[in-house]
């Protein structure tokens, strides 16, 4: 019989938020952040301590939250409206924006059940940010839109905050919570450990990536269900220059208590946390019989990345996660860059990533 251990998702966080600030939340993967919104939301209760709102929150958590699937669009973003307490005519009053917002006029009379994740995100963003509520709380569902409907969305919460709102926002991306944000908390495991300036936050964030990887290191404190444990992770070395192909080695002994054939899966993190590329032996058609140690190379070729510092995380995995192995390795990539024509950054190339390209007359 499985055994259970009860722990504080939450653990003695407490903070205040100014009217009109714009607040960015960070922390790891089961920090805490989408509990903390779902808490100051209502979606469920604290099992002890008190939370006073003073004002209406708005909020999009998770794609198809706060919407009824057999209702239409338009009729979802009555019902949503309703939800928040405003009266028909005040939603009225804001219809054709959240409409020409979202970009899907065009469906408005079809049950939201067959829209896309990314249709389900731009207009239950679009009923949030325009649904005049006191406070604005918004996880990363963003990242399922598309990268124009993105950077609207970042601008309508800056103009939401700077109307006096209070805007709550959960991110990964950092660059992201830097442009928008005008103070940011970072939580730990449940801990609120640092408060303060959105530069100051960031760097706290980036500092606990070092404790962070020296537990890590530690395969009894790795989230996973242990199953199988892996043994190391490496790459050959820890400079490479943009193109190179990246070479992640692993070592994964045997397990008697796995049934059935795993994979294995690879992040490469930018300094900002964003996920820049990601290799999975799946896609290959390799899986791997937990019988027998493996030693392997998850390679991925002609990257192109920027130069910077680069994060490596190693997944194990079956229907569930066996073992997550966060911050595994780190690298640098040099400054070198792949174009002739340039022999220095201008700083004003775009993108996370350098394209491979050339130029030829049509």
């Amino acid at each position: 019989m499985a055994k259970y251990t009860l722990f504080d998702a939450l653990d003695d966080v407490s903070f205040e938020i100014p009217q009109g600030e714009a607040v960015g939340i960070v922390g790891r993967n089961g920090a805490g952040k989408s509990t903390l919104l779902k808490l100051l939301t209502r979606v469920t209760g604290p099992t002890r301590g008190k939370i006073e709102l003073n004002g209406r929150i708005g909020s999009l958590l998770e794609v198809g939250t706060g919407f009824h699937p057999e209702l239409t669009g338009k009729e979802n973003i009555f019902l949503n409206g309703a939800i928040l307490g405003m009266s028909r005519q005040e939603i009225r009053k804001q219809y054709d924006e959240i409409v020409a917002f979202s970009g899907i006029e065009k469906f408005l009379a079809t049950p939201v059940k067959r829209y896309s994740s990314g249709m389900q995100v731009r207009l239950a963003f679009s009923v949030a940010a325009h649904l005049e509520t006191e406070i604005l709380a918004i996880d990363e569902v963003l990242a399922v839109g598309d990268a124009e409907f993105q950077r609207r969305s970042i601008a309508k919460m800056r103009e939401a905050a700077s109307g006096g709102r209070t805007v709550l926002y959960v991110s990964h991306q950092l660059q992201t919570v830097q442009a928008l944000c005008t103070s940011a908390l970072l939580l730990d495991r449940g801990k609120l450990t640092y408060s303060g300036t959105v530069e100051g936050t960031l760097e706290a964030y980036r500092d606990s990536f070092e404790s962070f990887a020296i537990a890590q290191s530690n395969p009894d404190l790795r989230p996973g269900n242990g199953m199988l444990r892996l043994e190391r992770v490496s790459m050959e070395d820890e400079f490479v220059k943009s193109g190179d192909d990246i070479d992640i080695r692993f070592a994964a002994p045997p397990s008697k208590d796995l049934i059935g054939s795993y994979f294995v899966s690879a992040h490469i993190n930018n300094d900002q946390g964003a996920v820049i590329a990601q290799c999975d032996s799946r896609l290959v058609g390799k899986w791997f019989d937990p019988n027998h140690r493996h030693e392997g190379h998850l390679l991925i070729r002609d990257l192109w990345l920027k130069p910077g510092q680069y994060t490596v995380d190693v997944f194990v995995c079956q229907a569930g996660v066996l073992d997550a192995w966060e911050g595994a390795w780190r690298f640098e990539v040099l400054p070198d860059l792949p174009y002739p024509e340039f022999t220095e950054s201008s700083g004003t190339e775009k993108g996370l990533v350098f394209v491979n390209f050339d130029y030829k007359e049509a």
